[in-house]
């Protein structure tokens, strides 16, 4: 889960250091960036769900 919580956060704070350089284009453009990362965070997110579903049962 602290894991799950690392990803979100050093991907937030990757989105919003570029800001700065984002917010000078127009704002269909921005919105297309903003829906892509917003999605890609996702993918390297895959593999930890599923191990965490799939993992080995105690006992």
């Amino acid at each position: 889960m602290f894991l799950i919580l690392l990803l979100i956060a050093v991907w937030a704070a990757i989105i919003v250091s570029l800001s700065p350089w984002v917010g000078t284009w127009p704002v269909l453009v921005q919105a297309v960036f903003y829906l892509v990362t917003g999605v890609i965070w996702i993918m390297p997110l895959k593999p930890l769900l599923r191990w965490m579903e799939l993992g080995r049962r105690r006992g």
